[in-house]
């Protein structure tokens, strides 16, 4: 039980509606153990007797008490679901929220489709056990309980002898219960790789389709969806070796149950409407602990589920701020030492970094991939902790920062533009929500975006796809700087922010950048040296380590990875257009 009691605070809040839920349970119960008694006192006391004038009065009874059952039914079970749906909203919403708080590593080896599984499947199967399975193992106390009461009052002999039995079907359960839990953890763990293998197909669908590689994944998601279909067939195994060793227990239970008790009423010693509810009641037990195997289906199912809901919830959350937080960010950035590596890389993404970028100034990182140009903005996001070396912001360690204060005064632009499936509008004011529509085209312009958003047939309330369908490439980068630019960001991070366009654009919107650039701190990755030319210092890094830093004057001059750039995209253009100025062109 412990995972239910790791889960308490979610439902137990809401045990008011589980008490009226077992409060009806009980008398539903108890009117389920009346039925056969009932039964005795027709057959022994009516029938045998000749006491046909009371057969009315029986019926009505009958009808008053199949009625009163009805509506206990009905309390029992709406109860009973309100309990349930209400603790795994909580339960739901908490999960979603920790999702949000998990730190930036967590999503490094996650699975989108296993915590998709988590939050829907894992959910519902632990709501199914509180709705359902909590109360069935309820009544299967009671209902054991008071037939039990019942059949020792008409006849403690035939009691024992059906009591006699019991135990062999306890064993059968509980041997049926350790070899049912690991295998639906199994089937849980399955399901979530699953889910994980449809949504990465769905979402990398161009890419499958550009290569041809449908086969290929097909293949894929046959051998996950195998691994799916035999941990199923190996549960089912499982139930299949373990209910009709159940069944025949308990139909030995009833042949015992009737040779005896059939011995007693020939003897006299028993009464023929007592075997009869006896009969009855044995069933009310047998049933029962023959259904045991669904509730510990359940069971098992919801504590596989649970584990991996409280798995998620207790994932360490982001990095909690200083006591002495500070609340405010002028975007001064300095860097001194500073070493970070993910996990347990031999090579560490950045290695002894140092600059200092004073607020308003423009710093520029150009290095090959892998170089750990992108390693820089995350650790000045808080994305993740430095391993070694300080980093500062204002002067303060950037520990003192709240991560999502920190957050709200960072501008970023990345390399791939996500955009969420709503308008436009919506996309550009999603770090800024109160902005006003003016605002919004102001950061539109500036971000060169203002044009095409108004050729689009319904301009700024245009509905987007997922991830931005509907735009190009470009189109999604030129929205993503417009919402990093109505921020009003402190420090602007520009992660190959214009790799996506084309030169001519990518002109306007360095002009643009130029205005907006003041006064704020920013950090610009690019391999275009047009994006970093303008820069106040450019860092060079290669192999995680600063090998140049200069203004673009200054490494233009010196051997290295810049200069080659630098003639690649650059000095042929100069050249070219030096002789169009000179044959006035």
């Amino acid at each position: 039980m412990e995972t239910f009691r790791k889960l308490k605070a979610f439902y137990w809040p809401y045990k008011r509606y589980f008490i009226w839920s077992v409060l009806a349970l009980i008398f539903l119960t108890g009117m389920t153990v009346i039925y056969p008694m009932v039964l005795q006192y027709t057959i022994d006391d009516v029938i045998l007797k000749g006491n046909y004038d009371k057969v009315p009065m029986l019926a009505l009874a009958f009808v008053v008490l199949m009625t009163a059952k009805g509506g206990f039914t009905f309390i029992h079970q709406y109860f009973g679901d309100l309990f349930g749906v209400t603790a795994v909203y909580r339960l739901r919403k908490a999960l979603y929220e920790k999702l949000q708080f998990l730190p930036f590593r967590y999503y490094d080896n996650a699975k989108t489709g296993d915590l998709m599984s988590r939050l829907t499947a894992d959910v519902e199967g632990f709501r199914f056990f509180l709705s359902f399975g909590f109360a069935q193992l309820i009544n299967f106390v009671f209902l054991i309980g008071f037939s039990l009461m019942v059949m020792f009052y008409y006849s403690v002999p035939l009691a024992f002898v059906t009591l006699g039995v019991l135990p062999f079907l306890g064993i059968v359960v509980y041997r049926f219960d350790k070899a049912v839990h690991p295998a639906f953890q199994s089937i849980r763990k399955s399901m979530g790789n699953l889910n994980t293998k449809v949504q990465e197909n769905v979402s990398g669908m161009q890419t499958v389709k550009s290569l041809s590689r449908e086969d290929y994944e097909i293949g894929r998601f046959m051998s996950t969806n195998k691994d799916y279909k035999d941990k199923q067939i190996f549960t089912a195994d499982i139930w299949a070796k373990y209910f009709p060793l159940m069944e025949l227990i308990g139909n030995l239970c009833v042949v015992f149950l009737l040779s005896y008790g059939g011995y007693l009423v020939i003897q006299g010693k028993l009464m023929p409407g007592e075997l009869v509810a006896f009969f009855s009641l044995v069933w009310y037990i047998i049933g029962p602990i023959m259904g045991l195997g669904f509730i510990i289906n359940t069971f098992s199912q919801s504590k596989a589920s649970g584990e991996r809901l409280i798995e998620l919830l207790e994932e360490p959350g982001e990095l909690k701020n200083q006591s002495d937080a500070i609340g405010c960010v002028e975007g001064d950035i300095e860097f001194k030492g500073v070493t970070h590596r993910y996990g347990t890389e031999e090579h560490p993404p950045i290695e002894n970094v140092s600059f200092h970028a004073k607020k308003g100034q423009i710093i520029g990182l150009m290095g090959a991939t892998g170089s750990g140009k992108t390693t820089l903005t995350q650790l000045i996001s808080r994305f993740y902790e430095p391993q070694q070396g300080e980093i500062l912001i204002d002067g303060k360690s950037i520990s003192n920062y709240d991560p999502i204060m920190l957050r709200q005064h960072i501008g970023a632009v990345f390399q791939e533009s996500f955009l969420f499936s709503s308008t436009i509008k919506d996309n550009i004011a999603y770090g800024n929500p109160d902005a006003d529509m003016d605002q919004i085209i102001a950061a539109a312009v500036l971000a060169q975006a203002h044009d095409f958003i108004m050729e689009l047939p319904h301009q700024y309330e245009t509905q987007l796809g997922e991830r931005g369908l509907g735009l190009s490439g470009g189109q999604k980068q030129r929205i993503s700087i417009a919402r990093a630019l109505l921020v009003n960001p402190s420090i602007l991070l520009l992660d190959d922010a214009t790799s996506a366009v084309d030169t001519e654009t990518e002109s306007k919107i360095q002009q643009a950048f130029q205005e907006v650039m003041k006064g704020r701190t920013t950090i610009i990755i690019a391999h275009r040296i047009s994006s970093l030319k303008h820069a106040d210092e450019i860092l060079v890094l290669e192999n995680g380590r600063v090998a140049a830093r200069g203004t673009h004057e200054q490494l233009i001059k010196r051997e290295g990875l810049y200069k080659r750039t630098y003639d690649f995209q650059y000095k042929d253009r100069e050249a070219l257009e030096a002789k169009r100025v000179s044959a006035g062109y």
